[in-house]
């Protein structure tokens, strides 16, 4: 059966409860690169338990455990699973993250597009914590290929277009080989980021980097160089998955200064480059 946009956004949210701890926090930003150099105050602060500070872009795994974040119950939404593709990540940040939190999650359908060639379905998490209180909400967009041309609307177009000039700077952040394998464990084990046989099936040399890492190693430059390390700072970070990135690449993180918004894009120094994270703009909290 096709997209059944009316019935899609029909279904009931599907609710959830998850928790998360200091460790969890920890291995997320050991993940992303964090800890280097091991003793730097800095770095402390993402790695030891002392002063442990939250990146915003953790919400992506915070629901990990027990949440009911699948769109697999939803009706409406009848598509080949090998066929989706990650498309874009957005979070907002409604208060700074704790060290550790009992959360309250609803998922639902936030909206599906018709691509012609795909369907591109946005499912939004919100998040709350113990007290009930408004912690944090979660947008993904997941292109469905092949299911296009079901009769929705277009959608919008792409936002956070970097200017025409020059960068207001350019960070570099070279990711370790193992960081794929530190990575899956905050959650996603796909074997693509950990297998060569499933990456050669898939069609590359050897196990690609995560989406999800590239979207937080970049959030994290951008805190670090431009922040001053100020997670607090941070009210919104979107972005675009424009490429894949292998470990032990070097990022090329270029920003740009544009109001409340830092806008940025990062591509790989080894392949000249080649895209990784586009359309992205981390939004400042007023």
């Amino acid at each position: 059966m096709p997209i059944d946009r009316d019935k899609a956004l029909a279904n009931a949210p599907a609710v959830g409860e998850s928790y998360y701890g200091q460790d969890d926090v920890i291995l997320y930003h050991l993940g992303l690169g964090a800890g280097v150099p091991a003793t730097d105050p800095n770095e402390l602060e993402y790695t030891y338990e002392k002063n442990l500070k939250v990146l915003p872009s953790f919400a992506v795994v915070a629901n990990t455990r027990g949440a009911s974040s699948s769109m697999r119950g939803f009706e409406g939404l009848d598509y080949n699973p090998a066929m989706l593709l990650h498309g874009e990540q957005e979070i907002l940040i409604h208060k700074p993250l704790p060290p550790e939190a009992k959360l309250k999650t609803e998922t639902r359908v936030k909206d599906v597009f018709d691509k012609g060639k795909a369907a591109l379905l946005i499912l939004e998490t919100n998040v709350s914590d113990g007290d009930g209180d408004a912690l944090y909400s979660v947008r993904m967009s997941l292109f469905l290929r092949g299911e296009g041309g079901f009769g929705g609307p277009e959608g919008p177009k792409p936002a956070n277009v970097a200017p025409d000039r020059e960068p207001d700077g350019v960070i570099e952040r070279t990711t370790l080989p193992q960081q794929a394998l530190i990575y899956r464990l905050s959650g996603d084990k796909n074997p693509l980021h950990a297998d060569p046989e499933f990456a050669s099936m898939a069609g590359f040399d050897k196990p690609i980097i995560h989406g999800l890492l590239s979207y937080g190693l970049c959030c994290k430059a951008i805190v670090d160089d431009v922040l001053d390390g100020d997670v607090t700072k941070v009210a919104g970070y979107a972005a675009r998955f424009a490429g894949v990135g292998f470990p032990g690449e070097t990022y090329q993180i270029s920003y740009w200064k544009e109001g409340d918004k830092i806008l940025f894009g990062a591509g790989s120094k080894e392949r000249d480059g080649a895209k990784i994270i586009s359309n992205a703009a981390i939004t400042l909290r007023s």
